[in-house]
């Protein structure tokens, strides 16, 4: 009974890191179309913004991995928040000086942090009980997850897309006292917000100095990462990550550049009752705001989706095999790319942020499938899946640059691959779990 109500406090501890990771993640998405416009990128070089952010995950998750080893998941969870707070006031002197190297390496910092984050947290809840119900623990972590993500982009669109960006021409046109207010007030924009997540963050670690988390993993055996590789199960899972985080990553980074690309804040601004809904997300007249806001706050509705999914996620994987459900997700968020692509307005606006419902389940259920009967090694398979979701720096500019190149709705294309994979890997799961239970039933 004790170790129940260990395992319980734990589980909603290390679910609030879940909560914070995805509302910062997609905040730092919030500011790709304001840098765009502060240092007139094109779609490819604001692509490399998540390129600094997930490339954190490919050079540091295995060192986190080895770091956690030595000084244990306690203290890394506290140095894994002390590096995020320490990134998100970075954002401080990157919006003052308006230099973009300052904003990378905030980037990169705010990711580091995370990756300790992630590296620490997956593991733990996916043995904090039975392993057959793995999936469905990550999947009710990850729905926590889905709520900072849902969160965010409101947040965001209200204080840091909520005014009118100014180009280069329009900054030089002002005069001293002019440009000096809007540098100040651009600055403040971005500072806000990421100094308010500092506090809270340095606030989070302290509390967990005081709380006591169950020793569940034990010490690895030598060359781990050599026999973890060996696992055909976990590579193609890391693949499955790789491509998950990538597309998921590529929509959440791109939607309001493609909405706007289909001129839908007109459209929006047009319909009483998208108008309505706009505006009741934002609290604002959406005739004051600037267009990016007004389709911004859409953007909610393709993270809320992956909330919901996952909550609905962690009751399907009790009883559905996990490897089905997977599948089956993966093959709705097909379908609603599609749509998305061979149609306009409103069809395709809702059709693209349903993808959000159908990407819910499939990293918690990744992750969770990829780390069957790995034991000990649990702790380095986590290190490779979360080295993974480098995806997120990998696909998103290569999107982009489709993107710049052969537009939006092409483009999607490099998506429905990325999910096709998905769709492969939850079948080659299905089979062979259908083969270990035939196995066992002839063995008895």
């Amino acid at each position: 009974m004790k170790n129940s109500k260990t395992y319980k406090s734990a589980f909603i501890f290390l679910t609030s890191l879940f909560f914070l990771w995805g509302f910062i993640t997609v905040l730092v998405d919030s500011l790709i179309p304001r840098l765009r416009e502060v240092f007139t990128l094109n779609y490819f070089q604001a692509g490399l913004v998540q390129f600094a952010f997930f490339g954190a995950y490919f050079l540091l998750s295995i060192p986190s991995g080895f770091i956690l080893s030595k000084i244990g998941y306690k203290k890394g969870i506290i140095l894994g928040l002390l590096t995020l707070a320490t990134g998100c006031l970075l954002f401080y002197p990157a919006a003052s000086y308006r230099e973009f190297s300052i904003f990378m390496l905030a980037y990169f910092v705010v990711a580091s942090g995370i990756t300790i984050l992630q590296v620490a947290a997956n593991p733990y809840v996916a043995v904090l009980g039975p392993e057959e119900s793995a999936s469905s623990r990550l999947n009710l972590s990850q729905a926590f997850n889905s709520l900072g993500t849902t969160i965010a982009p409101a947040i965001g669109a209200m204080f840091i897309l909520s005014d009118k960006v100014k180009n280069t021409q329009e900054i030089s046109a002002l005069n001293t006292i002019d440009k000096e207010q809007y540098y100040i007030s651009e600055a403040a924009a971005v500072q806000s917000p990421f100094i308010g997540i500092a506090v809270f963050v340095v606030i989070l670690a302290f509390i967990f100095i005081f709380i006591k988390l169950p020793k569940l993993i034990k010490s690895s055996p030598k060359g781990g990462y050599i026999k973890v590789i060996q696992s055909k199960s976990l590579l193609l899972g890391a693949i499955g990550i790789f491509v998950y985080v990538g597309a998921e990553v590529a929509i959440g980074s791109y939607l309001i550049n493609y909405f706007l690309d289909m001129n839908l804040a007109t459209l929006i601004k047009e319909n009483a009752i998208m108008k309505s809904i706009s505006e009741s997300i934002l609290g604002s007249d959406s005739e004051t705001l600037d267009n990016k806001a007004v389709v911004g706050a859409f953007v909610t509705f393709y993270w809320s989706g992956a909330m919901i999914g996952r909550f609905v996620g962690a009751h399907l994987t009790k009883i559905i095999k996990a490897s089905k459900v997977l599948s089956f997700f993966a093959i709705g968020a097909v379908l609603f790319i599609i749509i998305s692509m061979v149609t306009s307005g409103f069809v395709s606006m809702w059709s693209i942020l349903l993808v959000g419902l159908f990407n819910s389940i499939m990293f918690p259920t990744i992750f969770s499938l990829s780390l069957e009967g790995l034991d000990d090694l649990k702790p380095q398979a986590s290190g490779v899946l979360c080295t993974m979701i480098v995806g997120g720096a990998i696909i998103p500019p290569v999107f982009g640059l489709l993107s710049d190149h052969i537009g939006f709705k092409i483009a999607l294309i490099l998506l429905i691959v990325c999910y096709l994979y998905i769709v492969f890997y939850g079948i080659i799961k299905t089979k062979k779990k259908a083969l270990e239970i035939n196995n066992n039933s002839l063995t008895q």
